[in-house]
């Protein structure tokens, strides 16, 4: 899938800003949930509080910021960067990880992040892809924020199972001690950037690692938020 330059990704159509990547007609059909849970990033009845869930049972972060669903065109969008290296679609995607952002830091005074973390693949999947979908995300990400990045301030230490044919338990079992820190953390607040988030096991255990070592909260950015 290769656009035209400067026209939008999904319909062709000029933009006024080549930039942006999709047009604002385009934008508005993407799967985005409005009312979602600010901890959790689940569908909840409001969006200025944590969700019964979170309340009985919180995440080890702190904030979950997501595009939307994992439904067309979002979905399609996600597949064409991870699956066919559409790479150039990056810049685009995290923008848009960018205004859900910015869209949060208004309703509820977000905290800006000193950092910037990707979710790192295992050494060998990350040569067979030839790229982190995650760290091509954080990078232009981090930059719109105006803060640090660091591609490989996490690492994974070990090839896990692939993590959608298990259940949610099974996950957590199948990530336990996958992750190391590379850099020190303590005292400063961390995004943690994925593509799609599902059950949460592999940013929750990041998150309990990353707070473990001092963080002063963790934020986790994807472009969709799933069960």
């Amino acid at each position: 899938m290769l656009p035209i330059p400067g026209c939008c990704w999904l319909c062709l159509m000029p933009l006024a800003l080549h930039q942006q990547g999709i047009c604002s007609s385009c934008y508005r059909q993407l799967p985005i949930s409005a009312a979602t849970c600010p901890r959790c990033g689940l569908p909840a009845a409001h969006t200025d509080r944590e969700c019964g869930r979170c309340l009985q049972r919180p995440p080890p972060w702190q904030a979950l910021v997501a595009v939307g669903d994992y439904q067309p065109p979002l979905s399609q969008l996600v597949a064409q960067l991870k699956f066919h290296h559409t790479t150039a679609l990056s810049v685009m995607l995290s923008r848009l990880i960018l205004l859900s952002w910015l869209q949060q830091r208004r309703n509820r005074r977000l905290v800006r992040p000193h950092l910037v973390l990707p979710v790192p693949l295992y050494q060998r999947r990350a040569c067979q892809r030839g790229f982190n979908q995650a760290e091509l995300l954080a990078r232009a990400l981090a930059h719109w924020l105006a803060c640090d990045w660091q591609a490989d301030g996490l690492r994974r230490l070990r090839a896990a199972s692939v993590q959608h044919q298990l259940s949610a338990r099974a996950r957590r079992r199948n990530l336990r001690g996958a992750f190391s820190l590379e850099i020190a953390v303590r005292g400063r607040h961390i995004a943690v950037v994925d593509d799609v988030v599902t059950t949460g096991s592999t940013v929750g255990e990041i998150s309990r690692l990353l707070l473990a070592a001092g963080a002063a909260s963790v934020q986790i950015c994807c472009l969709c938020r799933t069960l």
